[in-house]
């Protein structure tokens, strides 16, 4: 078996890596509240107890990308970095299939229609007081679940994307940094800019499912804190989250967030 190189990460980031966790995030939290530094990654061979936004299981068996990452932003909303992340991981993938990456609000990747990875946020505060941020990925390099609920999933290897999950984690890892820093420098408008500029569904006919009611209207983009704007026949309404159904593209799947 030819021995692969090893995974470079970007100045001030140091790599954990271990063969197998209950979820990485979890990993992640725990030491961040233990003071691990902002730029600490936590990468997975395999999960045992993986998981995607509001608890849904995430399927990790060996062969695809799980990693969470550190962070201490110095801006805010740290809701934002949902967004970072989305465009460093999409940016990544595009190098390998630039006619097909599509994000989905507001923090799943689609190759096409279908989903090949996802994104989830969570935060907490160290034994110090101090908050901080973990960015967890999902990425489906050498397989996919045989059914994925609302949203089909897929892989980069059933598109014949022939890639290792070394060389995505590197890439990812330098793309986040560099989004991040701009993020913190320059503020949200460039992010967001990225993010609308790679959309699923602009304009297209969608439902926003809520605990207590369906919205039906039209995907009209994000506003300048990142939430999701729809025009309505009753006006524009506004949603930081929500189930959200594609109706006018992707066979009325949804991408639930």
């Amino acid at each position: 078996m030819t021995e692969r190189p090893p995974v470079v990460v970007p100045a001030g980031f140091s790599l954990i890596t271990v063969d197998e966790v209950g979820s990485t995030n979890d990993e992640a939290l725990r030491r961040a509240s233990e003071g691990e530094a902002a730029g600490t990654v936590v990468w997975a061979r395999r999960q045992s107890s993986g998981r995607g936004r509001r608890g849904r299981f995430w399927d990790s068996p060996p062969g695809n990308l799980y990693c969470s990452v550190v962070l201490r932003p110095s801006r805010a909303p740290a809701a934002h970095l949902s967004y970072v992340a989305a465009v460093a991981l999409a940016e990544t993938l595009a190098e390998r299939a630039p006619a097909s990456v599509r994000l989905k609000w507001p923090n799943d990747v689609l190759l096409g229609s279908e989903k090949v990875a996802g994104i989830l946020l969570e935060g907490g505060h160290g034994d110090d007081g101090r908050p901080h941020v973990v960015v967890g990925t999902g990425v489906n390099v050498a397989s996919h679940p045989a059914e994925g609920g609302a949203v089909a999933p897929t892989s980069l290897a059933a598109h014949a994307i022939d890639v290792t999950v070394e060389a995505i984690l590197q890439s990812y890892l330098r793309r986040l940094a560099e989004w991040v820093q701009r993020w913190e420098t320059d503020g949200f408008a460039a992010v967001r800019s990225a993010w609308l500029e790679r959309a699923a569904g602009i304009g297209a006919a969608i439902e926003v499912r809520l605990p207590l009611e369906k919205v039906p209207g039209r995907f009209s983009g994000l506003d300048e804190d990142g939430v999701l704007v729809v025009d309505t026949s009753q006006g524009t309404r506004r949603f930081a989250a929500g189930d959200v159904f594609l109706l006018g593209e992707g066979g009325g799947r949804a991408a639930r967030h």
